[in-house]
């Protein structure tokens, strides 16, 4: 009877604290994602405490890669690694509208060197995201700023194996500060949204601040016909199948003062430092499987090149320039996808003797087990660099990678 009896109270308390979880719904759980600066396809592992006074969302994903690389300078190679591993937390404390934010990293590439009097790089976002109304949220922490659309989508819900040259050179990266989002998205009629921010400018986990200079970042974006099914426009190819045309059109300027990176929130230290300006432009089209994307980004500073006062031969740079990127897909009923991409980087000519102007071509065939939460990659990537001293080369790679989380 002992037995029977604390089985019956350990069901009805199992029970009693599922339920809990199961009355915050799908609808609660897209209003806390979208209050958050990026988005994540899965929903992870919740847990959401009797009193309903604390939830905990957990989730995972893990990509690993294989590829086969041919430099025309060097010798051909064969890297295989775990390229991210991340392990995020999110959910609110005390009521839904107090949010928090939690995405830590752990492969190599994430977290990068350990280097003397430097910081770990292990954490990628720390934000407390207030949101008062379904219209308006405040977030204050480390998260990413409201730049170039491929940047703020979820390195997850990519339909290649990575982001663009134009987005490793250009992009504004993550940042500690406040931002300001105000939400205005409505299925079929006219939305827009705006996005601010006021940060540090050093990139994220960056302590040895010695000056006031801080970087201000806008954005507005437009959905003429209404905003994409489940959030479409934080994940790339049309997975919802769109039954109408949808499109997205945003911009977004950034200034970064007194920067001391090479492209403001990362790159080796500069010698002396310089304010950066930075302006991006995209477009996101889905329609019934087919979906298109353009992106043009650029970066520009006074004086980009800095001297190191002991070596007159020892020079750093800020990055600048501009680019172009091109991206078609189109997804079949059986999950596969096939997907082409044209990218164009020109650097100016304050720097051109440092940097190549970069073309590159992508194909890849993307096969959707579970959405982008699961799937298996294939690329191939042909590349050609333009030297300053009227020199070409051409490199390309094949690259398989697999994508799970949750």
């Amino acid at each position: 009877m002992k037995k029977l009896i604390l089985t019956a109270l350990f069901l009805f308390f199992g029970l009693t604290s599922f339920a809990q979880i199961i009355k915050y719904d799908s609808v609660d759980m897209e209003r806390q994602h979208a209050a958050l600066p990026y988005y994540s396809y899965g929903k992870g592992l919740g847990l959401t405490s009797p009193d309903s006074i604390f939830q905990l969302n957990i989730r995972f994903r893990m990509q690993n890669r294989a590829t086969f690389n041919h430099f025309e300078d060097d010798e051909e190679s064969i890297d295989a690694q775990i390229r991210r591993l991340r392990l995020r937390f999110d959910g609110y404390v005390g009521n839904p509208d107090f949010m928090y934010s939690i995405q830590l990293s752990f492969a190599p590439e994430d977290v990068g060197e350990l280097e003397e009097g430097k910081n770990i790089n292990i954490i990628r976002d720390a934000v407390i995201v207030y949101k008062p109304t379904d219209h308006w949220d405040f977030s204050f922490g480390q998260t990413k700023l409201p730049g170039n659309r491929q940047r703020l989508n979820s390195s997850g819900g990519l339909q290649l194996t990575d982001r663009s040259i134009n987005n490793a050179r250009f992009n504004i990266d993550r940042d500690f500060g406040l931002q300001v989002h105000n939400t205005n998205e409505f299925e079929d009629k006219f939305s827009y949204n705006f996005r601010g921010a006021v940060s540090m400018g050093d990139g994220r986990n960056w302590t040895d601040n010695e000056d006031t200079g801080v970087a201000l970042t806008g954005k507005a974006e437009i959905y003429p016909f209404g905003a994409f099914k489940k959030t479409g426009a934080y994940f790339e190819g049309d997975l919802m199948r769109e039954s109408k045309p949808k499109l997205m059109l945003s911009g977004a300027f950034h200034q970064n003062n007194q920067a001391r990176r090479e492209r403001g929130q990362t790159g080796s230290e500069l010698f002396a430092k310089r304010t950066m300006q930075s302006a991006f432009a995209d477009l996101i089209f889905k329609y019934n499987g087919w979906a298109f994307m353009s992106a043009y980004m650029n970066r520009s500073a006074k004086n980009p090149i800095t001297v190191n006062p002991e070596d007159p031969n020892d020079v750093r740079y800020v990055f600048v320039g501009q680019g172009v990127d091109l991206q078609g897909s189109y997804l079949f009923r059986n999950n596969f996808e096939v997907i082409g991409r044209y990218s164009n980087q020109w650097v100016d000519n304050e720097i051109r003797s440092f940097e190549p102007n970069t073309q590159q071509f992508s194909l890849g065939l993307t096969k959707y087990i579970w959405e982008h939460a699961f799937k298996l990659q294939a690329e191939a990537t042909y590349e050609i660099k333009d030297y300053f001293l009227d020199k070409n080369t051409n490199n390309w790679y094949i690259r398989f990678q697999v994508e799970i989380g949750i």
